[in-house]
């Protein structure tokens, strides 16, 4: 057995160590910084209590992008420094963020020890590689990301650091399974690496029926792609679609783990995952002969999902209102009903409906996963979703990209059991469509203006936040605009009140809602690394059965007019067109 020391390291602080709703995510050439990536982390420990760091046991891992590996041997000589007592990580150093999160609430160690905590190396959808981003976030025991009082403590202490500790281990080597024990001055300190994809498989067995997917995979009539974009869902892939449910592995496209994504963007959207949209016939050519039913992608940490029919892309808002309205009688894990329903705020009230006409309870709540995580810990909600597509339920405590699909193939097989043999196949687009004819419709659409100057930015809301206190005038911009748009009836800056621990989260987004459910909403985000993302969401609440097949973009013109008149947009950002629409 190694045995080593441990040594106390003199720093000093960085700026913008700040977690956002994800954690901190920088350019690589930040996190390489010497002591950039130990300050944050020893803040972390400074910030946890003292059970949670001496004696515990902590996953290391990510989705694989440059700068994991290094990153992972790094933390792991910090905690052995800390007092940590084993250190769990995915092989070659790769676990989903839904797997982590499951790893953290199901898995046994051989030791029968218990995760507390983990460290996951990711910057979920945005690019990799030396010149692109890299993050690093801390979730805890109940496998969500750290609350406010958690995250705003670790900043605090990266605005005061004096030294961090380290251990002068050698490093682990990551790429084949077992144990490796060292010893050090507070006793045994293990390295268990172990495989990436068993834990979750398992639990993804113990909610799905996967006979009945079994089935639709197997039919003739059935065709499946999954486009992993180089992510870490690539190391899902294979053993859930190939060897559990017998899809054919030329299904899967991008499903090899790359350190930079394979130069992609990997982030499941219209717009990045290219190679999927022109197989599902979406693309601006329709060259490639008939496109499968039914196609996914996900982000390069697999917790974001897309979902599309053949010709056919369904909003993540639309996506979740329909889980949620079929899961009862598709998924095993829910039929016992629902305990409730919840929705970040920017996402479509399409789940709203739903919670309405099923008697459910419902929630809407800021954007950031640990808000679900509240009502789900607390028994009070079984599925939720965002529109930035994050779907999930209470099976975790992150969003789950590879469970949505999952869903999205049992509600299929479920209107399709009695066809598989004969007759014609219920599409993805036909189960939409039924949807909308029983609930109306949520015209959604999502533009991004990516990299924004900050200062513009930050005028930009200030002034549709002061534009709120006068209506009539709100209504004469938005008049002058388009006679044909409804009246705006109530305009706020969305703040929560947490109804399980009292929390209130302020400034979450400024709405504008009209009198015939119609809203915008404009939001700052936090999840890139340079200047900033403005996102504004168009919503326009369609009842009547014979306009609900209208093209989106064109049912949408009138509010989008408005919204960037309304907001002075170009005269803000200087942007005259938006970086991706959703």
């Amino acid at each position: 057995m190694v045995l080593f020391n441990v040594s106390r390291v003199e720093t000093t602080p960085f700026d913008g160590q700040k977690p956002g709703t994800s954690g901190l995510r920088k350019k690589v050439k930040v996190f390489v910084q010497p002591h950039y990536l130990e300050n944050f982390v020893q803040s972390t420990f400074n910030a946890l209590s003292a059970e949670k760091v001496r004696g515990a046991t902590l996953v290391v891992s990510g989705d694989g992008r440059y700068y994991s590996k290094d990153a992972i041997q790094i933390i792991t000589k910090m905690a052995a420094a800390n007092g940590v007592r084993r250190i769990w990580v995915g092989q070659n150093g790769l676990l989903s963020t839904p797997a982590v999160s499951a790893v953290i609430r199901e898995r046994t160690g051989v030791d029968g020890s218990k995760a507390s905590g983990a460290f996951i190396l990711t910057a979920s959808h945005n690019p990799g590689g030396p010149k692109e981003d890299f993050g690093i976030k801390y979730n805890m025991e109940n496998g969500g990301p750290a609350p406010e009082g958690i995250t705003d403590k670790i900043y605090e202490n990266t605005t005061t650091i004096k030294e961090y500790l380290i251990a002068d281990l050698p490093d682990v080597d990551i790429s084949t399974t077992g144990v490796t024990s060292f010893a050090g001055p507070e006793g045994q300190f293990d390295v268990e690496v172990f495989d990436s994809a068993s834990d979750y498989v398992k639990l993804m067995k113990s909610i799905f029926d996967f006979e009945s997917i079994r089935k639709l995979l197997s039919s003739p009539k059935f065709s499946f792609c999954y486009d992993a974009l180089h992510g870490v869902a690539g190391a899902y892939a294979s053993s859930i679609f190939v060897e559990e449910l017998g899809a054919q592995e030329s299904s899967l496209i991008n499903c090899t783990p790359k350190e930079d994504f394979g130069g992609g963007h990997p982030d499941p959207n219209l717009t990045y995952a290219k190679e999927l949209v022109a197989r599902m016939g979406l693309g601006k050519s329709d060259t490639q002969g008939e496109p499968p039913e039914f196609g996914a992608a996900a982000d390069g940490d697999a917790d974001r999902n897309m979902v599309l029919g053949k010709r056919f892309f369904v909003t993540p808002s639309d996506s979740v209102a329909i889980i949620a309205a079929n899961a009862v009688d598709a998924i095993p894990y829910f039929s016992a009903g629902l305990k409730g329903v919840a929705r970040s705020m920017p996402t479509s009230a399409a789940l709203d409906v739903v919670a309405k006409h099923l008697n459910l309870k419902f929630f809407e709540v800021p954007t950031g996963w640990k808000f679900f995580g509240n009502l789900m810990d607390a028994g009070l909600c079984s599925v939720c979703g965002e529109e930035s597509f994050g779907t999930g339920s209470d099976h975790i405590r992150e969003k789950d990209g590879i469970w949505a699909v999952l869903a999205w193939l049992s509600i299929l097989a479920h209107k399709n059991k009695d066809n598989l043999d004969g007759g014609k196949l219920v599409s993805v687009e036909e189960i939409v469509r039924q949807h909308w004819a029983k609930y109306g419709r949520h015209y959604y659409t999502r533009y991004d203006y990516e990299n924004v100057d900050a200062g513009a930015a930050k005028e930009l809301m200030a002034y549709l936040v002061k534009l709120q206190s006068s209506l009539p005038e709100v209504n004469e911009i938005v008049k002058s605009a388009r006679s044909d748009v409804s009246k705006v009836v109530h305009g706020d800056e969305f703040e929560y009140k947490d109804p399980v621990d009292g929390s209130i989260s302020k400034h979450q987004g400024i709405r504008y809602l009209f009198e015939d459910g119609s809203r915008l909403v404009f939001r700052l985000s936090g999840t890139g690394s340079e200047g900033a993302t403005i996102r504004l969401y168009i919503e326009q609440y369609e009842k009547d059965p014979s306009k609900i097949g209208r093209d989106s973009q064109e049912a949408l013109g009138p509010l989008v007019e408005v919204a960037l008149k309304l907001s002075k947009m170009q005269e803000y950002t200087g942007r005259t067109a938006p970086t991706v629409i959703t």
